[in-house]
């Protein structure tokens, strides 16, 4: 055993007086790396103590030297802070903050703790920009309001929602103990359009009441309301239905969305609530006694009026012309069929995050010194970034690890940027770093932005084979890398985890020998860890800290595979020190430093950037093509990362839609007591998917996990519409009038709620489209698929649904249809 270890020997004995007892403890001297300097090792033969400060430089120090970090050019100590995986990301940055300030004025002149890489502003500012939308969602929901109905009175009432349902969903997400984040504030931004909806209609129906038929404001509020109020709960019963399903999404994107979802249906069943009960009694109190309207109002009636007749006038060619209208739909269907084959798709829309990295891979064994040289000329290169202000911190690292520092062949630059309104896009500025980088030959360097639901700094593409042996496998990969090149669509910075060039040196120990000079294998592996990497073999304790003490080779004598002949072990049999070369003969090889495993397979990851214009599922879509054209049929594929996330997000967001879709059907179908009827109001979902999938290529999105989010959310607001129509139409079947002057007329009095609730939900989304800043990206996406889809919805509901219902409902009856009967049926005692 060492000398040095046995100092971390401590005799543990006592002694017994006659009255008391002593612990008997030997004095511990090593409290400073000087004293090691002064252990003694052994006698010479002249008599003279060698101590350890003969034979080696002893000195306090940090454990690996080989690593630097630097910020704008300034030498530093990095110091992360990482939250619990159930913290608030801006409570802990805050109280980091408040550390920071406290710690600063303690520190002694010169140093100073700054803030450099906090992910919580680009939530803050998120936060604060959808604040922001939906405060203008709101006035934009209300102004179109009051364009509408022309009267400040009337605005009141469907207004006044708007507040009572937030302050209650609000209250939800309390109980529920969610936050305000991104995604519930995003929710209720989309909610505003939604939950003015319901009263819009109650509002809409108490009006026409007072208008048509001479009702006092309290009568048409209580006859208004009973009418639509079979509708209303239909409408609010079936959006609910729809959202929260996506609550029982799995993985991150369950998680995050089942907050957005439940948002959106305790919104939306507070706003049922309140146009039930609030709206007709503010009606009841506040509209004109007499009826009277302002001129304003008149003025939007009679524009009604004109764009109702002209709207029954193309719909009476529509009934007489049912085929055509049947063509229009089933060429839109193909249309839709076309966009989702033609879209591209991708896990999230790319943010700019305000924050991007800058990669650096070196050859595999490239040195530290070599790094550095690279990583000096990088910072040099993006340091006009810094200058001119769109780079308020760089900060330059080399090794990229923070942990393993026995691979110095990466770095890592942080690039973090200005405020997102003082400079161009994080893309542009990527696009000018990649330039600026295009030319160092000896490393290859690529920017990288993380994105929100990315748990790692990686790249987009992460593509996995296994199923064979590792020389199989560098086989299969080296063919898929030649086939990439012949037909790239659009990948860079291609990668993988599995290379051969690591230049190893294999130690071959003859085993025969080294037994007849007595020594043994371990004294060989420790004379070689001691010597050429580093080995702890005790610690001390200096003013309260522990120290490690490590022993090490000097670096500078260990250049070249020659200088193993310069290692001595020592003989157990002879205690004599034996030339290592004596024992082992060196052999140079490259292989690979690690043999990775996937789900338990032997396996190669292949990774890659993506340029624009490819979006990550027609890259994995080639990918599992090349595979299948040009590899065994034993190839296992499989994905990491972004990538697994997409492949699995898209399989779970169909199934919900799917499942909304059938749920929808069903409560439908329950609430009409009748199969026909549901099937006709679904038929608008397909034209709503048709309008947001166009929206969404015509503005250049990709279907990802938020577009899908918002087509989920269309099948409940497609349906909305539906409902009134064919609803009412029962009313009048049942009241006695003929099918045909019942389904006009439920047209022309739907009409006027269907067009008013579907540009409000509209005008709701619409500044989420016009939104900047942090985040933008994502809620352009949404609510482009809510624009663009409740638009299409409206359009074509006022048309479809009265063809279809004229087609398939004519043999159908209705609730109270089969209670007359009933009635009728039942004898007099029965009853």
């Amino acid at each position: 055993m060492p000398c040095v270890q046995k100092i971390s020997n401590c005799l543990r004995a006592a002694l017994d007086s006659v009255d008391r007892q002593f612990t008997v403890r030997v004095a511990r001297n090593f409290q400073a790396a000087e004293d090691f300097k002064q252990l003694v090792l052994m006698r010479g033969t002249d008599g003279y103590l060698v101590r350890l400060g003969d034979v080696a430089r002893v000195e306090k120090g940090a454990e690996e030297t080989r690593t630097f970090f630097r910020g704008n050019g300034v030498p530093m100590v990095g110091i992360g802070v990482i939250k619990q995986s159930k913290a608030n990301t801006i409570e802990v940055a805050e109280g980091a903050k408040r550390e920071m300030e406290r710690i600063n004025p303690t520190l002694p002149e010169g140093m100073a703790i700054k803030q450099s890489f906090d992910s919580s502003v680009f939530i803050e500012g998120a936060v604060a920009e959808v604040y922001k939308t939906l405060a203008i969602a709101i006035a934009m929901v209300v102004s179109v309001i009051f364009l509408f109905l022309g009267s400040v009175r009337a605005t009141l009432v469907p207004a006044v929602t708007v507040p009572v349902s937030l302050i209650a969903t609000f209250l939800v997400l309390l109980m529920l103990g969610f936050s305000i984040n991104i995604l519930t504030l995003l929710a209720l931004v989309l909610a505003i359009g939604l939950v003015v909806d319901d009263a819009i209609v109650v509002l809409e129906n108490i009006d026409r009441r007072m208008t048509q038929y001479g009702e006092t404001r309290l009568v048409a509020a209580f006859k208004g309301t009973r009418q639509v109020a079979f509708a209303v709960i239909a409408t609010t019963i079936v959006l609910i239905a729809v959202f929260v399903p996506i609550a029982f999404l799995q993985g991150d994107v369950g998680r995050l969305f089942s907050e957005f979802a439940l948002t959106m249906a305790a919104a939306v069943g507070f706003s049922s609530f309140v146009a039930l009960s609030l709206s007709p009694m503010l009606a009841s109190q506040i509209l004109p006694k007499d009826g009277a309207k302002a001129r304003l109002a008149l003025a939007v009636d009679r524009v009604f009026g004109g764009i109702r007749d002209g709207y029954l006038w193309m719909l009476r060619g529509a009934l007489h012309h049912r085929w055509l209208v049947g063509l229009v739909f089933l060429a839109i269907l193909v249309g839709t069929q076309w966009l989702i084959e033609k879209m591209p798709s991708e896990y999230a829309p790319k943010e700019d995050r305000g924050t991007f990295f800058v990669i650096v891979s070196g050859p595999e064994g490239a040195t530290y010194e070599y790094m550095k040289e690279y990583m000096d000329e990088i910072e040099r290169r993006l340091m006009p970034l810094v200058e001119s202000g769109e780079v308020s911190r760089l900060l330059v690292r080399a090794p990229r690890t923070f942990s393993n520092f026995s691979i110095f062949n990466s770095g890592i630059v942080v690039n973090v940027l200005d405020d997102w309104a003082r400079r161009r896009s994080a893309w542009e500025i990527m696009d000018d770093v990649s330039r600026r980088l295009a030319d160092l030959s000896g490393v290859r360097a690529f920017p990288l932005m993380r994105q929100g639901f990315g748990k790692r700094i990686q790249k987009p593409v992460q593509f996995v084979i296994g199923g064979g042996t590792y020389a199989e496998l560098a086989e299969w990969r080296d063919i898929l890398i030649d086939r990439i090149e012949e037909s790239n669509p659009g990948l860079e910075g291609i990668d993988w985890d599995y290379k051969e060039t690591k230049p190893q040196i294999r130690v071959l120990i003859d085993y025969d020998r080294a037994a007849d000079l007595g020594v043994t294998v371990g004294e060989i592996g420790r004379t070689l860890e001691t010597m050429l990497g580093s080995r702890r073999v005790t610690s001390f304790i200096e003013e309260g800290e522990e120290y490690d003490v490590i022993l090490e080779g000097e670096r500078v004598e260990q250049r070249s595979p020659t200088d193993l002949s310069n290692l001595y072990v020592r003989s157990m049999r002879s205690d004599r020190l034996i030339p290592l070369s004596n024992l082992v003969r060196l052999e140079e090889v490259a292989d690979s430093i690690k043999l990775n495993r996937y789900n338990r397979v032997r396996a190669i990851t292949i990774e890659a950037n993506l340029k624009d214009g490819l979006a990550l599922g027609d890259a994995l879509s080639y990918l599992d093509g090349l595979v299948q054209e040009s590899l065994p049929g034993k190839v296992i594929v499989d994905y990491k990362g972004q990538s697994q996330e997409f492949r699995s997000a898209g399989e779970s967001i169909l199934f919900v839609l799917i499942l909304g879709s059938v749920i929808v059907y069903l409560v439908l179908a329950a609430q009409f007591e009748s199969w026909i009827h549901p099937f006709v109001i679904m038929l608008t979902v397909p034209l709503a998917m048709a309008g947001a999938l166009l929206g969404l290529h015509l503005s250049g999105y990709s279907l990802n996990l938020y577009s899908q989010i918002g087509l989920i959310m269309l099948v409940g607001l497609a349906a909305k519409n539906g409902i009134l129509i064919v609803e009412f139409a029962n009313q009048l079947r049942d009241a006695g009038h003929e099918f045909h002057a019942a389904l006009l007329e439920a047209a022309e009095v739907r009409f006027r709620p269907i067009v008013m609730t579907g540009i409000t939900t509209a005008a709701g989304s619409l500044p989420l489209l016009l939104s900047s800043g942090a985040g933008a990206e994502t809620r352009a996406v949404i609510g482009t698929v809510i624009l663009y889809g409740v638009l299409a919805a409206t359009l074509f509901t006022l048309f479809v649904v009265p063809v279809a219902y004229d087609l398939l409902a004519k043999q159908t009856g209705s609730p109270r249809q089969l209670q007359r009967r009933l009635a009728s049926e039942l004898e007099p005692d029965d009853m």
